[in-house]
């Protein structure tokens, strides 16, 4: 089993168990006791687990259900100054996906009557935008994440299928030092994977407190990325990974 796959495993047991012994886990994947110990201990220094003797226990911060209001009032001027960074990005005409998460409600903001299509999982872009007489307005059906104000599930990711988009904004718990795009919400993961197989151009919206960042589970490389929209302020570092992968930086 290849790493990434192994460490989601880890996760989603751990969260559902609790608590979770390195010699459990190691009968469940089919692997040696000293690999998982290597594995919990990259996951307990990504914050997203709790490394304990003979185990591991959930982070108190992994893929807790905040309220939505309270994350959206977290950072809000860097998050608004990305929002109307990217809402530039759009054209006229545009088709585009809009994830889930606070900076893209913001951006649903910047597309207030214009001339295009948004499709989105997102409950709040929707509270923005459903009463706009100039956008186009699709809705993902699915299961509601009502802490998320999000939709997720396999009716999601099956009409994810039959998107096709100029460009996706998507959002993510954070952006590690190498440039990988990770996030701590299990359910949302296969969401981003399909909204980035849909749009013909993938633009991160990201903060500078999320670089770098920590998650559990990987969304997508840098090298996926075609632009990252963040704010002066980000480690360099970080910034510099996800350029040389090919993205091109553009801060708010």
């Amino acid at each position: 089993m290849l790493q990434r796959l192994r460490h989601e495993e880890i996760m989603r047991r751990v969260r559902l168990s609790g608590a979770t012994s390195v010699h459990d886990l190691a009968r469940q994947l089919g692997v040696s006791p000293s690999t998982i110990r290597r594995d919990l201990e990259v996951l307990d220094r990504d914050g997203t687990l709790k490394r304990v003797r003979g185990g591991a226990l959930p982070s108190v911060d992994a893929d807790t259900d905040m309220p939505f209001a309270q994350v959206a009032a977290i950072h809000e001027g860097d998050k608004e100054a990305v929002a109307v960074c990217a809402g530039r990005l759009v054209r006229d005409g545009d088709v585009v996906l809009l994830d889930i998460g606070t900076t893209t409600m913001r951006l649903a903001r910047q597309l207030r009557g214009r001339r295009v299509t948004v499709v989105t999982s997102s409950l709040a872009v929707l509270d923005v935008l459903r009463a706009d007489p100039e956008v186009e307005l699709l809705v993902l059906g699915g299961m509601v994440r009502r802490p998320y104000h999000s939709l997720v599930g396999v009716l999601t990711e099956e009409a994810l299928r039959q998107v096709v988009a100029d460009r996706v904004f998507l959002s993510a718990s954070g952006v590690r030092r190498d440039g990988q795009i990770v996030d701590t919400t299990l359910a949302e993961v296969p969401l981003k994977r399909a909204m980035i197989a849909a749009a013909g151009q993938v633009v991160l919206l990201a903060d500078r407190h999320k670089f770098p960042g920590t998650g559990a589970l990987r969304v997508c490389g840098p090298e996926d990325l075609d632009v990252v929209v963040t704010n002066d302020g980000a480690d360099d570092s970080t910034l510099r990974a996800c350029a040389a992968a090919g993205a091109e930086v553009v801060l708010a």
